[in-house]
Formats: structure tokens, C-alpha cells, sequence
């Protein structure tokens, strides 16, 4: 099997000459983190995981909130559905144009000043008395989100190269854990105080983790002239160009995130229907399935250090393929279905982990930029995953949807195999 993705490609050689400082670009304003074992503890990292856990999860709090969102503003079933839209236009336009000035800009400052922003936006939220400030609310939080990505990057950027795909693998379950969370957390407090409490508690707790963040985590220092905005936002379409782990790897994200998103879309579906006729609440509380194979797939990262990233995604791949089977008997048992689950988001997590340990090797002093590029692409496996699955599940039914799930999965292992060198 070739390993050239998984070995550093050009651009990461002067990173591992000295593993305990991270490279710069030459004169692109880029910033360096330093000393990476003076910068980065085991209580930083974990810091970097649960405040992304938190930011993603305000992207996700309002699924299965939509039906008292609506009874609430008297809002349209048509309308009431632009929430969630609003939300993800929202995030994408975060990740092009937020995400990449943590490559120009002191990152310590840029996550703390997009947490209060949050804080801010959630408020709005809380408080909003019509569907259109609901909108440009919704839409104001998303964008704001992605400090989530701003973790990710910050935190590799402090990471010794020979632990970054370690302690990538460590935030990034921080954010599935705080995706799978979203909906059992907003389940439980809109049957117990309303859907406007679950915004409130959420713009108090990122209030601490901004207070904190400002206390435990260290500056970056700048160096070079800075990078002209307009030019660094046109960096990513070279970035994606020049790097094929980059192509390889955003392709990839872009298939498992449809195909995970063909599952969680239209689940509600058939779970509050007959025979299960599951509530809300109980219907979030199914998410923790999930958690499971999100903690272990946390050691992804450990095995892409280890050089063992191609095979990682291989054998995920395949998890991903073969976990449909058992979600395809969701008729005969639940049970079947959390199995299902439970390998379906190990796949996942392992290969998503894996994706960003390869891309931060390629440009070490971009790592911001390489994320927004990425994760442009998550963005749109996800819509295509939502909006699939939906029409779908109208036409033909969950049967239906597990072969697009299958489709999806076998597509991602089909387009790995054929990006192997030999």
C-alpha cells in the first residue's frame, strides 16, 4: 500500500527537523506558537475540546426544537425550516471568511474575542421576539460557530508534529461529542423550561469557557508583514490546488459527512412513528448511541502519527459501509440500529481525524487556512446528505435511505482505493 500521504509531504520536512517548534511562513504574517511542550498541556487540550464541543453545539440545538420554535413565533412547518438553513449559511460563511485569519492574527486573541461574539449572538437568540430576528440571529450564531475550526487549528499549531494527530483526534471528539450532545441536552431543557432556556444556559457556559480560555491559554507570537485579507481568502483555492492530501482528503470529508448526515437527517422519522413512537426527548436522548464510537476513535490520531493513516481510513471506510446492514434492521429491533450507529460514527470520527492529521502535515504555517478549506467541504456533504435523505425517505422509505447511506460510503471507499499510489 503507498504511504505518501502519510509520510510528511513537502512543506512538513523543517517541521519534524525540530519537533518542539512549529515552522512560519516566510514572510506571510503567519504566526508561531513556540515552544510546542512549553505551550500545550494535557489541560489545554482538554480546554480546546470541551469549548468546541460547546461552540458546535450551538449549530445543532435547534433540531429537534423547531416544532415549539414555530408555535412559539407562529412560525410556518415551511419557514420554521430556514432556521436550520440560516444557521448552516451562516457557518459557511464563517469558514471562508473567519476561519483563515487565524493564520494572520494572534489565534489566543481571535478564539476569545469570537467566544463574547457568541455569547452575544446566543442572546439574540434567546430574546428574539419575531421569526426574522430568529433568522438573522440563527444566522449570526453560525458564523460565529466556527471558532470550533479556530480550536482545531490552534491547537495542532501548539502540538509537537510528532503528537498533532493525537491532539487533533482529542478536539475533534470534543466536537462529535458536542454534536451527538446537542440534541439530548435541547430535548431535555425544552420539556423542562422552554426552548429559549437552552440558549440562555448555552451563552452563559461559553461566557466561562471565554473567561477561561483568556486565563490558561498562551499568545502567539507574529512574525513577518502581514498578508493582505483579499490575498489570504485567495489562498485557500491555492491551497487546494497546490496540496492533493488537501484534495484527497476534503473529497473524502465531503462523502462520510453525507453519508452520516442520510442517517441523523430523517431518523426522527421513523423513531416517532409507530411501533417505537418515540418523544423528543427520547428521540435526543438516542444520540448518546453515538458517543461511543466518538471516544474510540479518538486514538485515530495517535495511529496517524504512527504512520498508519492510510490504513486507518481504509478499515474505517469499510466500517462505515458494513454499519448500514445492521441500520437497515431498524423493523426487526432498536438494538440493531444503535449498533449501527455506534460503528457508523467510529468510522466517521477515525477517518475525519485522520484527514485533518494528514492535511496539518502538508502546510504546517497554514493550518488555519487548511481547515476552512476542509471543512467548506463538510459543509456541503452535509446539505447534500440532508437533502438527499429527505426526498429519499418521502419516495422510498428507510429502506430507501440505507441504500443512499450504503452509496455514500461505498462511493468514499471507492474514491481512497483509487487516490492509493503503489
Amino acid at each position: 500500500m503507498q504511504m505518501d500521504l502519510d509520510t510528511a509531504p513537502t512543506g512538513a520536512a523543517n517541521a519534524h527537523a525540530r519537533p518542539d517548534v512549529n515552522t512560519t511562513e516566510q514572510g506571510d504574517g503567519t504566526i508561531t506558537s513556540g515552544n510546542a511542550d512549553a505551550s500545550l498541556s494535557r489541560s489545554v487540550t482538554l480546554l480546546f475540546a470541551i469549548a468546541s464541543g460547546l461552540a458546535v453545539a450551538n449549530a445543532y440545538f435547534a433540531h429537534p426544537l423547531l416544532d415549539v420554535m414555530a408555535e412559539d413565533l407562529d412560525l410556518s412547518p415551511a419557514t420554521v425550516g430556514l432556521v436550520v438553513g440560516a444557521t448552516q449559511v451562516g457557518y459557511g460563511l464563517g469558514l471562508i471568511f473567519l476561519v483563515p485569519v487565524g493564520d494572520l492574527v494572534d489565534r489566543r486573541k481571535l478564539v476569545i474575542v469570537q467566544s463574547l461574539l457568541s455569547v452575544l449572538a446566543l442572546v439574540c437568540v434567546g430574546f428574539a421576539p419575531t421569526g426574522a430576528a430568529l433568522l438573522a440571529a440563527m444566522a449570526a450564531m453560525g458564523f460565529f460557530a466556527v471558532v470550533t475550526q479556530a480550536f482545531v487549528a490552534y491547537a495542532a499549531s501548539l502540538a509537537r508534529p510528532a503528537e498533532r494527530g493525537e491532539v487533533v483526534g482529542t478536539v475533534t471528539s470534543g466536537i462529535v461529542i458536542g454534536i451527538l450532545l446537542a440534541r439530548t441536552v435541547a430535548g431535555f431543557l425544552v420539556d423542562v423550561s422552554g426552548w429559549r432556556t437552552v440558549y440562555f444556559l448555552s451563552a452563559a457556559l461559553t461566557l466561562v469557557i471565554a473567561g477561561l480560555l483568556f486565563r490558561m491559554l498562551p499568545a502567539q507570537e507574529k512574525r513577518g508583514d502581514p498578508m493582505p485579507y483579499p490575498r489570504l481568502i485567495g489562498s485557500l483555492f491555492t491551497l487546494f490546488l497546490q496540496e492533493r492530501v488537501l484534495r484527497i482528503r476534503a473529497i473524502l470529508a465531503m462523502l462520510i459527512f453525507a453519508d452520516v448526515t442520510t442517517l441523523l437527517t430523517p431518523l426522527v422519522l421513523p423513531l416517532s412513528a409507530p411501533p417505537y413512537s418515540l418523544s423528543h426527548t427520547a428521540i435526543g436522548l438516542f444520540g448518546l448511541a453515538g458517543v461511543a464510537g466518538a471516544l474510540g476513535a479518538a486514538r485515530a490520531g495517535r495511529w496517524a502519527d504512527q504512520g498508519l493513516g492510510e490504513r486507518v481510513t481504509g478499515i474505517a471506510l469499510a466500517l462505515m459501509l458494513v454499519s448500514w446492514l445492521p441500520i437497515a434492521l431498524l423493523a426487526h429491533s432498536i438494538l440493531w440500529l444503535i449498533l449501527g450507529v455506534v460503528i457508523l460514527d467510529f468510522g466517521l470520527q477515525a477517518v475525519h481525524v485522520t484527514n485533518q492529521g494528514l492535511i496539518y502535515r502538508a502546510r504546517p504555517e497554514a493550518q488555519s487556512r487548511l481547515t476552512a478549506a476542509y471543512m467548506v467541504f463538510y459543509s456541503i456533504g452535509s446539505a447534500l446528505g440532508a437533502s438527499c435523505s429527505t426526498w429519499v425517505y418521502a419516495h422510498a422509505g428507510w429502506t430507501g435511505v440505507c441504500l443512499l447511506g450504503a452509496f455514500f460510503a461505498a462511493s468514499a471507499l471507492l474514491f481512497w482505493s483509487a487516490t492509493l499510489r503503489r
